[in-house]
């Protein structure tokens, strides 16, 4: 068992694209005995020979032919893991917690106005905790999350920017008490109860959810088991009782017989807290021009009364 070393096979691939060891030397910055001594050794490590020496130059062999692609496929092999690390080469990973959301929806606009700028969505890390973790350790570049504790959280060089507050609504089906009304409040959802099975204990929106539901004594479900959106959506049209929370930027489409309704809340309105997570010293290019982008981004504040967890203000 023997290790091809790339520079041998990458002198083998010069000498056939060149034709000839002088040529090949030449473009390799390196002697013509240089070329000779590392096909040498290229051809005893695979116990075969790889070119005929000819008055019109080096002709490959049968099994140089043989050898040839599998040489370039190492070389490509080979130029894929660099890229893979290296910043200026490799796509910006970035994580969301799931591809409705708006942090989403802004990193998608990033991509509409930067098309040239690769980018690795990851959706896999449940809670802020688990995201950030990998973005101190350079698993992933960015995250999008709410900070619940930023003293904590923005150690080892970390940095955050607030990207959105975006405001919170009500979603309830066609029988519901509420669904005809313009607009609703924290103070009338103490009558009704928010169905929520998809909250995570740990995660940070089960602690915004939670202080927010504490501070207007609503009542919060998260009895399940959670099916998914999908189900809960079923559900909620069909309920003359059971109302959702749903933040203002995530896109569903639901059947037309559902007939669901989005309602505003007011007086105050809930602001979900979205921040950009990196690494201060993380020499990525995109990450640079995403940092410049979600900053210069603008977008709708709410009006009137607002209310945010006390970690977020």
């Amino acid at each position: 068992m023997f290790s091809l070393d790339l520079e041998v096979v990458r002198t083998f691939i010069a000498v056939v694209d060149a034709g000839q060891f002088q040529a090949a030397a030449s473009h390799l910055a390196v002697t013509q005995q240089a070329v000779s001594r590392r096909i040498a050794t290229l051809e005893q490590e695979l116990g075969a020979r790889l070119f005929n020496r000819t008055p019109r130059g080096a002709e490959l062999t049968i099994d140089g032919q043989a050898f040839l692609p599998h040489a370039r496929g190492l070389l490509q092999a080979a130029e894929r893991a660099t890229d893979s690390v290296r910043p200026d080469r490799r796509a910006l990973r970035v994580d969301v917690i799931n591809p409705r959301i708006a942090g989403a929806h802004i990193l998608r606009e990033f991509h509409l106005a930067n098309p040239g700028i690769e980018l690795d969505v990851v959706t896999r890390f449940v809670d802020a905790g688990s995201a950030i973790a990998a973005v101190r350790t350079g698993a992933i570049d960015a995250t999008f999350r709410a900070l619940t504790d930023p003293s904590e959280q923005l150690q080892d060089d970390l940095e955050a920017i607030r990207v959105l507050n975006e405001p919170l609504q009500i979603l309830t089906g066609p029988a519901h008490p509420l669904a005809d009304r313009g607009t609703t409040t924290p103070a009338e959802l103490v009558a009704h109860k928010i169905w929520m099975p998809n909250m995570t204990e740990g995660t940070e929106w089960s602690a915004f959810y939670s202080e927010l539901a504490a501070t207007f004594r609503l009542t919060i479900d998260t009895i399940g088991p959670n099916f998914g959106t999908d189900a809960i959506l079923e559900v909620i049209a069909g309920s003359s009782t059971l109302a959702t929370f749903m933040a203002e930027e995530i896109r569903l489409v639901w059947p037309a017989g559902y007939d669901m309704r989005r309602i505003p809340i007011r007086e105050p309105t809930p602001l979900y807290p979205h921040s950009l997570v990196w690494r201060g010293d993380n020499p990525h290019p995109a990450l640079t021009a995403l940092r410049r982008f979600v900053d210069a981004r603008k977008h709708k504040e709410a009006s009137g009364e607002t209310w945010m967890p006390r970690w977020a203000r």
